[in-house]
């Protein structure tokens, strides 16, 4: 066993946004998407970012920087290119990477879902008994030699072996009873390898990201791989990163291999058997990857103590919170982003664990919520059975598979400078307000012209599911510039609950009706359920989450009923982190998933019978949480379908498993729409079976919505005239 390595950096992060302050990344990859700049731009901007983050990260103080945390798309996607397992129907495309991103004709993306319990998305690789790893050292090897040439030494960091290979689903055609942990031996040829590159290329430390540790499961595939990765004689010193949780019985695991360091996510408290790592050096995590209040100095250090640390870091990557507070104005002293959760960790370095408490102040004190006045009801209202509401709700007059969308229509560039204009103060309400019903009219025109038969009013009104909402709603802040990457080019900037909450007037009832107003069809009145409000915000962490979803709840369910009472039929009251939430220990799922579920019927038991209650949920494995969905007992549930092929087994309601990927600019073709309903056929009776996207359109252009909702509306309208249906339009 190794000793404790005395060359580690004192303080360190173990992973850095990406994206740019100004979204740099985002506009450099969207112009190459759209042929308005080449690939040679698209690498100078990826160049410029890398430098100006080793550089910003060493004027901060931080004494270790990492590498090949930049990414143009996802780390899960540049590892599956940096071992050579790309499926093969990508290798002849143009571009394999983006390929896999975001398909192209002909060819399907990737399926995406969630990194762990964050928002952040990845793509999952395809594994399978012949797929050929190799080591393709470029990106990593090439950051070292960029780093250098502007006077930094930087360590690595990789997705571990362990992580990608359980992160993996088996490939198409794969042996019954195959998984892709099973090739874990061929997968370790190739770590070797590349640490003797590494080494070879003078590097002193490689940090392996296993967040997989903190899950149930994996302790003997990470002892049987750091065994042997540590035991390859010409390596660089390995630190073992392990985030999102208690590393708790994996750490016996790490233990008895020679590894020279271990990150742990000290956040989570202290693993009861930290003892066993003594001997080697332990990186405390104290500094709060994922959340944005400034973090509790005597604590951290309390924390540093009992585990005998000395090299504080993020207790993950920063990738999760904003850039800087520059510019910002809001909840002064309370709030930490990247950049000073960077200075926290440096003056913690500086200090050692050892120091009185008070003896750092680095300009602020750890506050989070402002206390609590208001406790939320959680009464929840029984809706009648579904028999009897969809008798109550025949009188809409739906086909045999109902044509719908799932909210959003294209954000246009005028609707977005209209919107700027609006909040600079540059244009007044009235002009703006005209500018919004012209773009519903729009969208309701273009479904009404398809043939949709329950239509949306397109939210042209909405800069984003949950921060528009929050923007109406007290207890809550919004940020200027706080934008987090969410996937590739997309980020959102998620709203601080800081307080109360409570709705002071109706939010979307106005846009809804006046939609309504325009079409005799139906349109769907759009809310975001209370869970994934407070699942895509950084939420207070003084009152428990149960209790901080409940009071959003309550805000819902008072829009709910102002929709009813202004005469939506049709409510879609939205969950797609339902699975995101949920603790990656199987112990305490059942807990969460019972308050959670209360929650949303909560949130829309007050709905009379003839209302139709939807919601959705998208790339989030919601197969994994089939029993919770049912519970929540909507009457039409609209999921992710199109990439991963998801489904819900034993569903007894209305279920549109999407068939349109809107994350990829490839249009679906009618052929390709008709069977997937037909497979849908299979498993859910027809006059249950909903034909919808697998998400909202805000990213695609309206050429692209108009071409693939013709081919939706036509696949449906085959399927049925197949089916000789008589209510076929």
């Amino acid at each position: 066993m190794r000793s404790v390595s005395d060359d580690f950096p004192v303080s360190t992060v173990l992973g850095y946004p990406r994206i740019g302050p100004d979204r740099e990344l985002k506009h450099a990859l969207e112009a190459y998407w759209d042929g308005r700049a080449g690939r040679d731009h698209l690498e100078r901007v990826g160049r410029r970012l890398r430098a100006d983050t080793w550089r910003r990260l060493a004027e901060l103080g931080l004494d270790g920087l990492p590498s090949n945390t930049f990414s143009f798309y996802d780390q899960v996607l540049d590892t599956a290119m940096l071992v050579d397992a790309v499926p093969d129907r990508y290798r002849e495309c143009a571009d394999p990477y983006f390929a896999m991103a975001r398909g192209v004709d002909g060819v399907a993306p990737l399926r995406m879902t969630k990194w762990f319990d964050t928002n952040y998305h990845y793509l999952v690789p395809e594994i399978g008994p012949r797929t050929r790893f190799r080591a393709v050292a470029d990106k990593p090897l090439a950051e070292v030699r960029e780093a250098r040439e502007l006077g930094h030494e930087t360590r690595p960091v990789l997705v571990g072996p362990v992580t990608f290979l359980r992160l993996a689903q088996a490939a198409p055609g794969s042996p019954d009873g195959f998984t892709p942990v099973d090739r874990l031996d061929d997968l370790l040829d190739v770590y070797v390898r590349l640490l003797s590159l590494l080494a070879a290329e003078g590097v002193g430390w490689v940090q392996l990201d296993e967040p997989i540790l903190v899950t149930d499961g994996g302790s003997p595939a990470v002892r049987h791989a750091y065994r042997r990765l540590a035991g390859h004689p010409r390596r660089p010193k390995l630190l073992v990163a392990s985030y999102f949780g208690d590393i708790a019985d994996a750490l016996p695991a790490l233990a008895v291999t020679s590894v020279e360091a271990v990150a742990l996510d000290l956040t989570h408290g202290v693993p009861e058997d930290v003892e066993l790592l003594r001997g080697r050096t332990v990186v405390a995590g104290v500094v709060s990857g994922r959340e944005v209040w400034r973090t509790d100095l005597d604590r951290a250090r309390a924390l540093m103590a009992a585990a005998g640390a000395t090299r504080v870091s993020s207790s993950c990557s920063l990738l999760h919170v904003p850039y800087s507070l520059r510019g910002e104005d809001i909840l002064p002293g309370r709030l930490a982003f990247a950049e000073e959760k960077v200075a926290e960790i440096v003056a913690l370095a500086a200090l050692g664990p050892k120091a009185a408490p008070g003896a750092v102040d680095t300009g602020g004190t750890a506050v989070t919520g402002a206390g609590s006045r208001r406790r939320p009801d959680t009464g929840v209202t029984e809706r009648s059975a579904y028999a009897v509401r969809a008798a109550a709700q025949r009188d809409l007059n739906l086909p045999t598979l109902p044509v719908t969308t799932i909210g959003s229509f294209p954000q246009t560039a005028e609707v977005r400078a209209a919107r700027q204009a609006f909040a600079a103060g540059r244009s007044s309400r009235e002009e703006y307000e005209s500018l919004i019903e012209r773009e519903i009219g729009r969208a309701v025109a273009l479904q009404e012209r398809l043939g949709i038969d329950v239509l949306v009013h397109g939210e042209p009104e909405r800069n984003d599911m949950v921060q528009y909402f929050a923007e109406h709603l007290d207890g809550f802040a919004v940020t200027r510039n706080g934008w987090v990457q969410s996937y590739g080019s997309r980020c959102t900037r998620p709203p601080i609950l800081h307080g109360d909450v409570r709705r002071p007037a109706p939010i979307t009832v106005r846009w809804a009706t006046y939609a309504q107003s325009l079409t005799g069809r139906p349109v769907k009145g759009m809310l975001t359920g209370p869970v994934t409000i407070v699942a895509w915000s950084f939420v207070r962490a003084d009152r428990p989450l149960r209790d901080v979803t409940m009071q959003v709840a309550d805000a819902v369910r008072e829009e709910v009923r102002d929709l009813e009472a202004a005469g939506i039929r049709v409510i879609q009251v939205d969950e797609p982190a339902l699975r995101e939430l949920l603790p990656l220990r199987k112990g305490d799922q059942d807990e969460y998933l019972a308050w959670a579920v209360a929650a949303y019927r909560h949130a829309t038991g007050g709905a009379g019978d003839a209302t139709q209650i939807h919601t959705h949920l998208c790339y989030s494995n919601a197969a994994d949480v089939s029993a919770a969905i049912d519970a929540l007992d909507a009457d039409v549930t609209s999921i992710e379908s199109a990439r991963s092929g998801t489904g819900v087994p034993g569903f007894g309601r209305g279920l549109g498993p999407g068939v349109y990927d809107i994350h990829s600019p490839r249009i679906p073709s009618r052929a390709e729409i008709t069977a997937r309903l037909q497979r849908a056929l299979r498993t859910i009776p027809a006059e249950r079976l909903w034909v919808n996207p697998d998400c909202g359109l805000k990213t695609r252009t309206y050429e692209q919505v108009e071409e693939a909702l013709t081919n939706v509306v036509a696949a449906a309208g085959a399927v049925r005239a197949s089916m000789e249906d008589p209510g076929h339009r």
